[in-house]
Formats: structure tokens, sequence, C-alpha cells
């Protein structure tokens, strides 16, 4: 079984004395993505894509991946996620293998085009905004006024909750929370992306609705991530770093309410409305 903290020692120097430790990592994997899909008497085999990541929730992590990426647009496409056995020793609990519903046509071709136009960010601002519009199934329901108390009190809940940080410091972590500002969902991951898949993942498991959902997440808010967070139709996107021009424009564009440096009692908000002071 594979685990998210891997032990190491360490020199620790301080006013120049030197001592030795043991400390603890944030693991960081390869995990090969395969879809297997056809009809049941003649499947077939994808290898989609390797991302580093946490070990952990890595059903949900390719769930997440496959809607967010746009390559399904109803989780029950998928049928059953499972490690694959017929690997390397050194694989195992490495290699996932998501089998899609027999009438779920997808052409690979498009798979490999989607994903270069994703991972590059397209070859334009306009062309990639667009490619998310086309890909997405759930419209944005716009989130209305900011409760600007409500969401300055986010990070600390999501903070508390992060236990791998907790011991490593070192990983990124993605959170869901209601309209009430009550944790619903969180995911630590090496990668801020995976991060982001295995909370939507989870949310998608859950069948939780997403318009009454607020996502938070704990580095930068670029494009890929408000991409994702549009294509699941979560209306609120808060990060406690900077967002990207292009991720402004897409969230302007979908409706999205983003926010970026949540930090203390501050915040900038890049897309949306503020809410009564006397909230």
């Amino acid at each position: 079984m594979r685990t998210p903290v891997a032990s190491t020692n360490v020199v620790r120097m301080e006013a120049g004395t030197a001592t030795t430790a043991d400390d603890l990592l944030v693991t960081e994997e390869p995990l090969e993505l395969r879809l297997g899909h056809g009809a049941l008497d003649a499947r077939k085999e994808f290898r989609l894509s390797v991302t580093m990541r946490t070990p952990g929730n890595d059903a949900e992590l390719a769930l997440g991946f496959l809607f967010t990426e746009g390559i399904i647009t109803d989780p029950a496409q998928v049928v059953r996620s499972a490690y694959c056995e017929d690997v390397k020793e050194e694989e195992r609990g490495n290699v996932i293998r998501v089998e899609l519903h027999p009438d779920a046509r997808l052409d690979a071709g498009k798979w490999q085009r989607n994903f270069y136009t994703t991972s590059s960010c397209g070859v334009c601002g306009k062309s990639s905004i667009e490619a998310v519009h086309a890909q997405c199934s759930i419209p944005i329901e716009p989130w209305g006024a900011i409760d600007a108390k409500q969401i300055t009190l986010l990070p600390d809940r999501m903070r508390a909750s992060q236990t791998v940080f907790k011991h490593t410091g070192g990983i990124h972590a993605a959170a869901l929370f209601n309209r009430n500002g009550e944790l619903l969902l969180l995911r630590e991951d090496v990668g801020r992306h995976n991060a982001v898949d295995k909370v939507v993942g989870a949310m998608l498991s859950a069948q939780l609705e997403s318009s009454n959902l607020m996502l938070l997440v704990s580095g930068r808010a670029g494009f890929e991530l408000v991409q994702k967070c549009v294509v699941a139709g979560i209306p609120l996107m808060a990060s406690v770093g900077a967002p990207s021009s292009l991720s402004v424009r897409l969230a302007q564009d979908s409706g999205l309410t983003l926010i970026g440096f949540l930090r203390g009692e501050r915040f900038n908000i890049y897309s949306g409305t503020l809410g009564s002071p006397s909230q």
C-alpha cells in the first residue's frame, strides 16, 4: 500500500550547530491512468496519461481528471476503477485502470488532441476559453453576493484539516465548502491540479450539488485550476495566491466568482460582487 508520507534523515543547522534528526516528506510518485473502453467482448485499453501525485484517493483523482478534462461528461460513464495487477512489482499501486461503460463512445484521437490543448493552454487565450466552454456540461449558476466575513474564515478551516501538511509542510490542498462555510471535502496532493481533481472526484462520487459549493485552493489560481472549477459547475473559487490574466478572463466569461490573495482578513475579488458590509 502506497503511503502519503515517507521518512528521511536530515542535518539541521541552528546557530552554527549541526544536529541529525528524523523528518517526514510528502510522497511523490507517478500514477499512470489507463482507460478500458469498447464493447464487453472486445475491450480496448488506452494509456491516457502519467501524473506525479501523492498516493491516496487515486480513484477520485482519476474520476475528477476525466470529468474536468472533458473526457467524460457524466460520472455514470465510469463503471469501475482498480489498480492494475499485471505490472512490475515496483509499479504496483501506481497504475490504475478506469473501465468506461460500453456505451461511452469516445475517440482516442480526440483525447490526444484535448490533452495537447489542455496541457499547453492552447495557442491563444481565446481558443483556450472557447475550448473550456465547449466541454462544459454543468452551466454555472451565479453565486451571488460574497459574504466577506465567511470567506476569510475558510483558509483556517482548511488548514486545520490538512493532516499531511501538518507533518510535511510540502503539499497542496483543495477543499469544498457549502454556503454556510462548512467544510465538506478536503484532499491533499503534491500537485495542486491533482488536489483539485481528487476533490472534484469525491464530489461526483458523493453526488453533491455543485451549484451550492465553494472551492478553496492552497496555491495560485492558474488557468487550468479555474478551468476545472468551471467544468465542474462550482460557482465560487478562492485561492490564497494570485490568479493569472487568463484565469480572470475565463472566470468573468463563465460567471465564476473568483477570489485571490485570500490571507487573514484580506482578499481581492477578480470576478463577482461583494455583499453588504453588514453581513
